[in-house]
């Protein structure tokens, strides 16, 4: 038996990604999301700057296939040195 989720799988699912607000931050978590879920769209990321523009909010939404997968993104994004946080 599969470990406990709320999820059903396949689901569209978002990830909102902050971290340093840099030139390339968003190409990195595009990067690091498209290794775990190789159909995600690059074009459908949304990107938000702080109020007083430190940092950068990246919300790319993917298409779940497991509650596997989305631990293994979720570990990769939040060893990244310049994320700060990730929901």
């Amino acid at each position: 038996m599969s470990e406990e989720t709320l999820l059903e799988f396949p689901t569209d699912f978002p990830i909102k990604i902050m971290g340093e607000r840099r030139d390339d931050f968003a190409q990195a978590m595009v990067e690091l999301v498209l290794r775990h879920a190789p159909d995600f769209r690059p074009e459908t990321v949304e990107m938000r700057a702080s109020s007083k523009g430190n940092f950068l909010s990246v919300t790319c939404t993917v298409r779940a296939t497991s509650k596997a997968q989305l631990d293994a993104l979720y570990r990769e994004i939040t060893a990244h040195p310049w994320v700060k946080m990730a929901l």
